[in-house]
């Protein structure tokens, strides 16, 4: 069984959104080993400067790779990122595991994203689309995305 590593910056505060995960966990757990690490987001002023704006990012950044696996393939969410239908998400994380990485480990950033290093790092950076989302509701998305992954790999009326 896949295992699949969500490393989130940011904790879920609103219940409707911890309430979507959880259904999503509950889904997923059938199709892999499913893990969600909540990191600490740094703290920035109310209008920060681009040097506040690039501390937080490096220290979100150190805590993120702290957490990286020593193996498998990194997937790092960010609007530059590659914009994939749900059945070439599909075809791409099969791919995946085809060629033996048995571990998926997906980025979430913080309110001001992911430090350029850690994007550097991902075998494949990935836009959920063009407009900004909150990054909670991102997570949801993702959750709901890889499901639907697992579903089309299984031949499920799901996608459909």
């Amino acid at each position: 069984m896949q295992k699949v590593t969500i490393l989130c910056v940011g904790k879920l505060k609103e219940r409707f959104y911890a309430d979507a995960v959880a259904e999503y966990v509950k889904r997923l757990s059938r199709f892999c080993k499913l893990e969600i690490q909540e990191l600490p987001e740094a703290r920035l002023s109310e209008s920060p400067s681009p040097a506040e704006i690039e501390q937080a990012l490096s220290e979100e950044a150190a805590r993120v790779e702290s957490k990286l696996p020593k193996s498998g393939a990194v997937i790092a969410l960010c609007i530059e990122g590659q914009e994939l239908s749900s059945p070439a998400l599909a075809e791409t994380l099969n791919g995946f595991a085809v060629s033996g990485a048995s571990q998926l480990t997906f980025l979430i950033g913080g309110s001001v994203g992911l430090h350029p290093s850690l994007k550097a790092k991902a075998d494949l950076k990935l836009s959920m689309s063009p407009m900004t989302f909150p990054h909670h509701l991102a997570r949801v998305m993702l959750l709901e995305q890889i499901y639907r992954a697992y579903q089309i790999q299984a031949g499920s009326r799901y996608h459909k």
